[in-house]
């Protein structure tokens, strides 16, 4: 395997490869991965995501999967790197991680059979799915804002070519406690037929990202907060929240803590179907603080 990176190297977007705790540009150069500016490892023109296809997160939403995928777009404005910062606006108070791998698409990519895809992928990175849930409510379920305002898919820290993605394992931890665990077993739609089922109508081309997926236990966080994903040969994705201005209040849908966003941003409709509470790691702070 081979971890490519894009590194702000005296001040112009630079790409290097990972020698253990070191960065090497092809000039040479070398800076130690710690002391490093990243950038997004791609440079996608589209950013495509899966809705459910975890186990894990079926259950929890106590549902069924369709009979195929469904997709959701995040717009390229959204994409983040590595250690960037992850804007909460005031007056919004459910913005969720999800922990995922991204599919980097290779060679442009048009109506091919799943057995070809792997052929077209370039390799794999991790990715965040931030989700601002306050804004669930609008935009006719095609979640664009909940999904794809600024700063929410970090992507990196690398694109790791030659990896295997079958069995394994995936975590997001928030403030070095696991909040996420899971494993790539669990998914009903493996990497090829993502790539093969997009690529009947719609043509992918170089560095485009696909999101594979979250397992359950996605829960807001906190200005503050230090949300990182990790996954086995990928390596860690590390972001921290932070507080940004609040939204426009003279246009447009406003923030909402409807039933359908509480209990989307909680795990599961839970409260609309009155079943249970939340459930998973961190569970019972979200329910007290909400019930505060």
């Amino acid at each position: 395997m081979i971890e490519h990176r894009t590194i702000l190297l005296d001040g112009v977007a630079t790409e290097v490869t990972r020698e253990g705790e070191t960065l090497v540009a092809s000039d040479g150069r070398r800076v130690p991965v710690a002391e490093a500016v990243h950038l997004p490892p791609v440079n996608p023109s589209k950013i495509i995501a899966v809705h459910l296809n975890y186990r894990s997160r079926v259950e929890e939403f106590m549902t069924r999967l369709p009979p195929a995928p469904t997709y959701f777009h995040k717009p390229t404005t959204s994409l983040n790197s590595h250690t960037g910062d992850v804007v909460r606006p005031q007056g919004c108070r459910f913005l969720n991680f999800e922990g995922e791998i991204a599919i980097v698409i290779g060679e442009t990519c048009h109506d091919i059979a799943p057995s070809e895809a792997e052929t077209y992928i370039a390799g794999y990175t991790i990715a965040n799915d931030f989700g601002l849930h306050d804004f669930r409510d609008t935009d006719a379920g095609s979640m664009l804002r909940v999904k794809g305002s600024d700063t929410l898919c970090p992507a990196g820290p690398g694109l790791v070519t030659e990896w295997d993605y079958r069995d394994k394992w995936i975590r997001t931890s928030v403030n070095d406690v696991t909040r996420q665990e899971g494993n790539t077993g669990e998914m009903e739609w493996d990497m090829a037929y993502l790539v093969a089922d997009l690529a009947r109508t719609i043509t992918l081309l170089p560095g485009d990202l696909i999101l594979s997926g979250t397992p359950a236990g996605s829960r807001p966080v906190e200005p503050g907060d230090i949300v990182t994903v990790e996954v086995e040969g990928l390596g860690r994705l590390t972001n921290t929240i932070v507080a940004g201005p609040p939204v426009r209040t003279d246009v447009g849908a406003q923030p909402s803590d409807s039933e359908e966003v509480v209990s989307t941003a909680l795990g599961g409709d839970w409260e609309l179907r009155g079943i249970r509470p939340p459930r998973g790691p961190g569970a019972e702070h979200y329910r007290s603080e909400l019930d505060a």
